[in-house]
């Protein structure tokens, strides 16, 4: 009788555990519709019809901000939960299990509490950065698609719909991997046998903006505007400056004869300017659409109800804002990116937050999510801890989206070949970065040797057109802001 009982009690436990849709976009800034004004940005009515509907049932994060622009490092820290000078990740290449840790994984810990893992697309940034998509964090061989446009060697890729019915695009292809998973798990996840941790990473809007033509008609030409900021900021040190020379290897940019390309205060002929940036919110549409045919199959399937959504974006992206383009700094523009979270019965009438969280908060909010062991924030020294959190879970925003769970947010990004750290705190009011020497092994601040600093006011200047940190008048208020800069994320957030 007693094991009926207990056996009772633990098929009702895994049927009431909840599925996650862990979606994910490359280089997506917070573009989209839904979103409304964003600060510092210009641009047209976006087409993004599903992440619009998804936004409407979710918690929508007005004010999410990643750990360093970059995919790579961006990705570890949101599913490690750590921040880059933890993972010891600043690029593309680094495996954090080698650098780091061997840190336990958010889809690792789900499918260590019985969840079935499967990741599909583009999640971890692949190649010897995670092993090739970290094999450990997923319970079925990973899924992926080829990119069979590439060869093409344009930035700027509309795609007529004959050659698509001939070669798919890649995020099609993913797109219809997630399909046939959600078929394949959903009777055992409909009858409580075993949830399952579904990762859908779509490539796009990354460069090259391959997209189908039809996606166009959303952004006529002259429809597009130019940045209203396009030139470098006021009193900006060249520390600061990413140059996108990358830009100008493709053979339609090449076109344009140009000399100098992403070298400090360079700008785009206007035109090709609006033709980039169209070809940029076409691929955010087109993502939109095939994100778009993944949920609409969860509702299909009937498992809407019991299946969370997490969407986010990988880091922001720069369109001229500045004279910048691409990421790789610490702007604003870079570091602030989209995020939500649905959660069925609790975010069905849309909740929007406009308090600050950053990426590595997910991974405790999602365990808090679904009811899984909670983390515990890590120690000082965490390399030899498997398990822990150096985020805050935001789930408390669910019901109370206006309270403050931390006062500052934390982002860095290194020079370009000068050795250099530039760290920054972002506040509701204040971005400060400190740009310092990087060195050792493992590599740590010379907080004692300031390179140049940036301080911007974002009530009074929020598209950081007007560097401040070297006025006379900002004097005491620059020495808080590196206090609190040094201080670090531990001092800003309830432990």
């Amino acid at each position: 009788m007693l094991r009926f009982i207990l056996l009772t009690f633990l098929c009702q436990s895994v049927a009431e555990q909840p599925n996650v849709l862990f979606l994910v976009a490359d280089d997506m800034r917070p573009d989209i519709e839904a979103f409304g004004h964003v600060d510092g940005i210009v641009r047209p009515k976006m087409h993004t019809p599903n992440l619009d509907k998804l936004a409407g049932r979710s918690l929508l994060l007005k004010k999410a901000y990643v750990q360093q622009a970059l995919c790579g490092p961006s990705r570890t820290s949101l599913l490690t939960s750590r921040r880059p000078d933890t993972t010891r990740v600043y690029d593309c290449k680094t495996y954090w299990r080698t650098s780091g840790g061997n840190f336990t994984t958010l889809p690792q810990y789900f499918k260590d509490n019985g969840y079935r893992t499967v990741g599909i697309g583009k999640i971890f940034h692949g190649g010897k950065s995670s092993n090739h998509h970290d094999p450990m964090s997923w319970s079925d061989p990973y899924l992926d698609a080829p990119d069979k446009y590439k060869k093409d060697k344009l930035l700027m890729n509309a795609v007529s719909q004959g050659r698509l019915n001939k070669q798919p695009l890649q995020d099609t292809l993913v797109a219809d991997h997630a399909i046939g998973v959600l078929r394949d798990v959903a009777s055992k996840a409909q009858t409580g046998k075993q949830p399952f941790f579904l990762a859908v990473g779509f490539r796009k809007p990354h460069m090259p903006w391959t997209f189908p033509d039809r996606f166009l008609k959303y952004y006529p030409l002259e429809d597009i505007p130019i940045p209203d900021n396009y030139y470098a900021s006021t009193d900006m040190s060249k520390i600061a400056w990413h140059t996108y020379k990358n830009m100008g290897s493709y053979k339609d940019v090449k076109a344009y004869n140009l000399k100098k390309v992403g070298s400090f205060n360079f700008t785009f002929p206007p035109r090709l300017t609006r033709r980039l940036r169209q070809a940029y919110y076409s691929a955010v549409s087109a993502t939109d659409f095939e994100l778009g045919r993944v949920i609409n199959e969860l509702d299909r399937l009937g498992l809407s109800k019991n299946t969370i959504i997490s969407f986010w974006g990988d880091h922001g992206w720069q369109l001229g804002e500045h004279a910048e383009w691409q990421k790789q700094t610490n702007f604003d523009l870079s570091t602030h990116a989209p995020m939500m979270l649905r959660i069925p019965g609790k975010t069905d009438s849309g909740i929007v937050s406009e308090e600050l969280v950053e990426f590595v908060d997910l991974f405790p909010t999602l365990v808090d999510a679904v009811g899984i062991p909670r983390l515990n924030t890590c120690p000082k020294n965490s390399n030899k801890v498997r398990l822990c959190t150096e985020g805050t879970s935001f789930l408390p925003l669910v019901d109370k989206p206006k309270q403050a769970l931390k006062k500052a947010v934390f982002s860095q990004y290194p020079s370009e070949g000068r050795g250099l750290m530039g760290y920054t705190v972002t506040t509701k009011r204040y971005r400060y970065t400190e740009w310092v020497p990087f060195v050792g092994r493992p590599r740590r601040p010379k907080w004692w040797s300031v390179r140049a600093a940036e301080l911007y006011d974002h009530q009074v200047d929020p598209a950081e057109n007007v560097q401040q940190a070297n006025k006379r008048s900002k004097k005491n208020l620059r020495q808080s802001l590196r206090r609190q800069l040094r201080k670090g994320w531990r001092a800003t957030t309830p432990q």
